[in-house]
């Protein structure tokens, strides 16, 4: 930042006074969606291509990769890179547990590790590095604080979101779409942005495209990501158009009954309201903007797709529904933990830091809810599991492969968070240091990796998961340098950088 506090103050009220002036008077355009309508049912066109991942076996790993720019896809690259190194067996013969992945989510930063996996799956950990994570991803944004740039985030957001999602086509996803998805056997890919009118997670899948009307197989990957990457005031929104009453998808009979329930679960309530004016066209233009707004661990695909099951096994296939005997979910949180030493004395916080810490303060409290309510779903979803396949007749079990020695009552379904503070303060203190931007330093990057995998390797939960399966964990692999224990001080730039307050992005972006 430019000298003192208060140089820098004389070097922004002006230009504030000027942007608050002009923004009474300027709307800044947003690109049309690029969405598509679908006759028929949305629904059963993009569900007919899904080729359920290793069906035939009995152990499966889901992952929910939270926000926070290049460090939370960084994080979640080193869990990507822990289960590959680690074998195990199942049914299918001993392998590696990547390939047990059954499903992603994946919000901001880790939307953008999501997607790749979903596209290149075992591939995706071989090249990330090279292709995203030591690359400057910010360079085709617009980051300092100008007037001309005050009057854009008054406006609507200073940089057009479509302008990172063409940075994210060209040098990531290769202009994939949706059925890329599906071209392969692979996981389930939930990736998460924010209705910011309905205040409801906007989850890219069949079942939020169906009540659009809309072809999700041909929606661009890209611009899923950058939705779910979207901070406010320094992106648009990325606008998806309703095709009301154009398809013959119906909602599920738990989505109509919570839309018709107020006294329906909130979050499921909220998602149906929000489903409904979709298909009824009372909302013609949705705005997006980062996942991380209401659902920073991307949990809600999988609660809401729990909540609104059209059977108990939802969204297993029956088949894996019956095999499956251990499974864990793992929530890799790159979250921040809290900055500053204004606790120490009387004043304070000021300036940035009230709107740092207001902002991670609610986002936290909504990441605890979301953890807490998301245990009891799982819960749920074991006790439905048991009695569903108990009450499976003979020939149903056979037809779904149950083996002669199956247990109906044989399931567990592990929750477990890998995060920072687990590797110890001092090592937490460094990682904590690392900023949630897109453009880190290569240091940096291979730092957070090596924690990715020591947190996962580390994890008692894991462990003990690993344990009942007879897996074989890697060696340890040499950490990469460390970072200095205190960041460095900021470096002095001509001109002040713009603020990024949500923790699911980057905090602060260096001058251009």
């Amino acid at each position: 930042m430019i000298g003192s506090t208060t140089s820098l103050l004389r070097t922004v009220a002006p230009a504030a006074a000027l942007a608050v002036w002009l923004a009474g008077c300027a709307s800044l355009g947003v690109s049309d969606p690029t969405n598509q309508p679908l006759s028929g049912s949305a629904t059963a066109a993009f569900a007919s291509v899904r080729q359920d991942p290793s069906a035939g076996d009995d152990v499966m790993v889901g992952l929910a990769f939270s926000g926070g720019g290049t460090r939370a896809a960084a994080f979640a690259h080193g869990v990507l890179q822990e289960l590959d190194q680690t074998t195990a067996r199942s049914r299918s013969g001993t392998n590696s547990l990547l390939d047990r992945v059954g499903f992603v989510s994946g919000v901001s930063g880790g939307a953008v590790a999501a997607a790749y996996f979903g596209l290149k799956k075992r591939a995706a950990v071989g090249d990330f590095r090279e292709k995203f994570l030591i690359r400057n991803a910010e360079e085709s944004l617009s980051t300092n604080i100008t007037a001309v740039n005050l009057v854009k985030g008054l406006s609507g957001g200073v940089n057009d979101v479509r302008t990172f999602a063409r940075w994210l086509n060209d040098n990531l996803y290769n202009g994939a779409t949706f059925a890329d998805f599906r071209k392969a056997s692979g996981p389930q890919i939930w990736l998460n942005a924010s209705d910011i009118y309905n205040r409801t997670p906007f989850i890219y899948g069949a079942t939020t495209f169906g009540a659009l009307c809309s072809d999700l197989a041909s929606y661009p990957i890209a611009e899923a990501v950058a939705a779910s990457a979207a901070v406010p005031i320094v992106f648009t929104p990325m606008v998806i158009r309703t095709y009301p009453k154009q398809c013959t998808d119906r909602p599920s009979e738990g989505v109509e009954k919570a839309h018709n329930n107020p006294n329906a679960p909130p979050m499921l309530k909220a998602f149906a309201d929000a489903l409904a004016s979709y298909g009824d066209g009372s909302t013609k233009y949705i705005k997006l903007l980062d996942g991380g707004l209401v659902d920073n661990f991307g949990l809600s695909g999988f609660t809401i797709a729990r909540l609104a099951a059209r059977a108990p096994y939802d969204p297993l296939s029956p088949e894996r529904a019956v095999r499956l005997r251990r499974a864990i979910i793992i929530l890799v949180d790159a979250g921040r933990a809290p900055s500053g030493n204004w606790v120490q004395t009387i004043d304070g916080p000021s300036g940035m830091e009230l709107v740092n810490a207001a902002s991670d303060t609610a986002l936290q409290a909504s990441v605890l809810a979301s953890y807490t309510a998301f245990q009891a779903t799982l819960n749920d979803y074991q006790r439905q599991l048991v009695n569903w396949r108990c009450g499976l007749s003979p020939e149903q079990r056979k037809r779904h492969g149950a083996g002669p020695n199956w247990n109906c009552r044989d399931i567990k379904l592990i929750l477990t968070r890998v995060a920072f503070e687990q590797l110890g303060a001092a090592r937490a203190k460094v990682l904590n240091a690392v900023d949630t931007r897109f453009k880190l330093p290569v240091e940096q990057v291979d730092t957070v990796i090596a924690a990715g995998r020591d947190a996962l390797s580390s994890n008692p939960q894991y462990r003990e998961f690993l344990k009942g399966l007879g897996a074989q964990t890697p060696q340890p692999v040499p950490e990469a340098p460390p970072l200095p224990s205190e960041p460095p001080p900021t470096p002095v730039a001509t001109a002040p950088s713009w603020p990024f307050p949500f923790p699911s992005l980057p905090s602060s972006f260096a001058a251009q």
